[in-house]
């Protein structure tokens, strides 16, 4: 198996310099443990997980003996069967005061934090993992994704070149380790049993009141809206469940890792804007497998290319900063007229507004929604179309054209 290198690596490795615990947080199969695992390749840390039943119940009965079975340091992998070690891990870690001497993982990321916020807070650097980003695969560097023309010729060299076929089939095949590295040559009967476990597994843990059939038809409602506003009542209505039901089986995806939100972007001198946050999956491949697209150039042609290829684009952009072990700040615009922008990318003090389209050809109406923003307190910068043209490009001065590949 050819193991792809990951860019949180690097944040792991100086995490483990300065704190005394590092939790490793993301959906199952994404490569949290085969990433640590590597990175432990010839040093003395010990390896353990709480998926072995025997070793969960010492965890949960008896922390104590645990942690001398399993003396740090050590990677106490799927930490949350077992939130009892937490009050042993602080008093080992008030005690020893040594760098490094817990590195754990976890695939439900909430429930997770709550425990380790309570119990470890200041003692813990917590990273969350994703499925591959576009630059892991192509084995490029990773940085914040930004509107800096320096950055994006840097990019421009390190990505692989994808023209639009190209690109759907990336969005087809989605963005797990095991199918990119081709463990699973076939995503569908990989996505197929990774929702089976999924749903018999961790959903139960979580809400064990949960049947598998209504579930796996709410997931299906959710995925064929990604890219949109959440709407509960719709989901609920497809799904047959009731609103309250909807909304916290979202909580659980959520919760799991498989899907996020980009908020509406506020600002208190701009009026009129919508509250509801958009919804979008980690992976492409996974709503490509439940919305039932057959094959990429079904997809590229299909009904809901718009918003699939809006998913990818955000994502990738979302993971480039999660992987330098940074918070985005993601946010879209739409006000009560119906106006909007894809992505409102903040930091460093600026806005940067970014539109997301299926065209090579992108024109200057497409920049003219940028003005919006004018009346927000933050400066607004350089804009961006990131778009099916082969190479970089510029509509004007402040207005560039990125191709999806360089994302």
């Amino acid at each position: 198996m050819n193991y792809i290198k990951r860019n949180l690596e690097n944040v792991v490795s100086q995490a483990t310099k300065e704190y005394p615990i590092l939790l490793v947080t993301g959906p199952r199969q994404v490569g949290k443990t085969t990433m640590l695992q590597k990175l432990m390749e010839g040093t003395n840390r010990g390896y353990v997980t709480l998926d072995d039943l025997n070793e969960r119940n010492i965890a949960k009965t008896d922390p104590e003996l645990f942690l001398q079975l399993h003396k740090p340091p050590v990677l106490i992998d799927e930490v949350q069967y077992a939130p009892e070690l937490f009050t042993y891990i602080k008093i080992y870690v008030d005690k020893n005061h040594e760098p490094g001497a817990f590195w754990l993982t976890g695939s439900q990321v909430f429930k997770l934090m709550r425990g380790v916020q309570e119990s470890l807070a200041g003692r813990v650097a917590v990273l969350s993992l994703t499925s591959l980003s576009q630059a892991e695969i192509s084995g490029g560097t990773m940085k914040p994704f930004t509107v800096e023309l320096e950055d994006l010729s840097e990019r421009q060299k390190e990505r692989e070149e994808a023209d639009t076929k190209g690109i759907f089939e990336r969005i087809y095949r989605g963005s797990m380790p095991a199918i990119v590295s081709g463990i699973n040559s076939n995503s569908q009967l990989f996505y197929s049993s990774y929702l089976s476990t999924y749903i018999e597994r961790d959903v139960r843990e979580l809400s064990d009141a949960i049947d598998s059939l209504k579930f796996l038809r709410f997931i299906t409602a959710v995925a064929a809206r990604c890219g949109q506003m959440v709407n509960a009542a719709e989901i609920a209505r497809d799904a047959d469940i009731n609103q309250t039901q909807a909304k916290d089986w979202l909580t659980i995806l959520e919760t799991l890792g498989i899907i996020f939100y980009l908020h509406p972007y506020s600002n208190n001198l701009l009026k009129r804007l919508v509250k509801t946050p958009k919804l979008y999956f980690y992976d492409t491949g996974l709503v490509c497998y439940l919305t039932k697209w057959s094959s990429a150039e079904t997809l590229e042609c299909g009904a809901m290319n718009g918003a699939i290829l809006e998913n990818y684009v955000v994502a990738e952009i979302r993971k480039t900063y999660l992987n330098c072990g940074k918070e985005p700040y993601l946010y879209y615009y739409r006000d009560k007229d119906a106006r909007e922008i894809d992505i409102v990318l903040e930091h460093d003090g600026i806005l940067n507004p970014i539109e997301i389209k299926k065209t090579a050809n992108p024109g200057t109406e497409l920049v003219k929604v940028f003005e919006l923003l004018d009346k927000a307190s933050t400066p607004r910068a350089k804009g961006a179309v990131v778009c099916m043209k082969p190479g970089l490009s510029a509509i004007d001065r402040n207005n560039y054209i990125i191709p999806v590949w360089m994302i």
